[in-house]
């Protein structure tokens, strides 16, 4: 494990996977992902060792080994956790991001120097009202659970209300062993929603706000994924300067690494 300090002090954690000849990416989480999450500690390795690129993988704040800004939810400090990661790699980055990672990972590029493109995977957007939108007031209600300590009915109220599970889904994940897993990180949901507040009301994106985003940028999204996933998926594309979209056969939300690594390397690597 190695630390950089962002600009308002807190400590972000990283490893460091790989010191390969291909670049650096940066993998970025969504809600309840941490570094040591299977399935990001799988894609670190898988780009390090078939695509000769160095991956920095993080804790983003508030979980793991990262230390947190309670009650300071702010996109702008985790795009400036993004911007303490890239300096510490020598200043040129590509980003991964994988659902409100992948917006944050836009954010990111809009203002982090050196950044040299974006794999964007699910990013969440919600650009119609047919489906779940999430109430005007969720941080109003979610804050103070997280403020008072209580987990678990964190975990409930972000993912049925912000997320749009059905609540029976989550009840059932109360008597798994990943019930802790999620608890562990529950406080760093008021992070994600800071991220994802302005682009889950149901309206269209607009492309003024992501016109900072110039360098390239390919949107990814699994034909098994919820269909609201995939409509976010390809509105991100068409509203972004540089970005193509591609699907992934027999992929979820939660990607099969055999299938979501290679369409993250062979973008990150190729030439022309």
């Amino acid at each position: 494990m190695q630390t950089v300090t962002s600009a308002d002090g807190t400590t972000i954690a990283y490893d460091r996977v790989g010191e390969g000849t291909a670049g650096t990416v940066i993998l970025i989480g969504g809600a309840f992902s941490y570094r040591a999450f299977p399935t990001m500690v799988e894609l670190a390795q898988t780009l390090a060792d078939d695509y000769a690129l160095t991956v920095l993988n993080y804790d983003r704040r508030g979980r793991g080994d990262s230390t947190d800004s309670p009650g300071v939810y702010d996109a702008a400090n985790e795009v400036a956790d993004i911007a303490a990661l890239a300096e510490a790699a020598g200043g040129k980055v590509a980003l991964f991001g994988w659902s409100s990672g992948a917006v944050l990972a836009l954010l990111a590029a809009r203002s982090v120097p050196g950044v040299t493109e974006v794999v964007a995977f699910e990013p969440p957007f919600v650009v119609d009202t047919k489906g779940h939108v999430p109430p005007k007031d969720l941080d109003a209600k979610l804050h103070p659970m997280i403020a008072a300590g209580d987990r678990g009915k964190t975990v409930r109220y972000y993912m049925t209300k912000a997320m749009g599970m059905p609540s029976l889904m989550v009840a059932a994940m109360r008597v798994t062993p990943f019930w802790k897993t999620l608890t562990a990180t529950s406080n760093s949901t008021a992070h994600d929603w800071a991220v994802m507040k302005p682009y889950m009301r149901g309206k269209k994106l607009d492309p003024a706000d992501w016109q900072g985003v110039e360098v390239p940028v390919l949107v990814l999204a699994g034909d098994r994924t919820a269909p609201l996933l995939i409509k976010g998926s390809k509105a991100a594309a068409q509203v972004l300067p540089n970005a193509e979209f591609a699907e992934l056969t027999g992929v979820s939300h939660n990607p099969k690494i055999s299938i979501l690594a290679p369409a993250v390397g062979e973008f990150l690597t190729r030439t022309g």
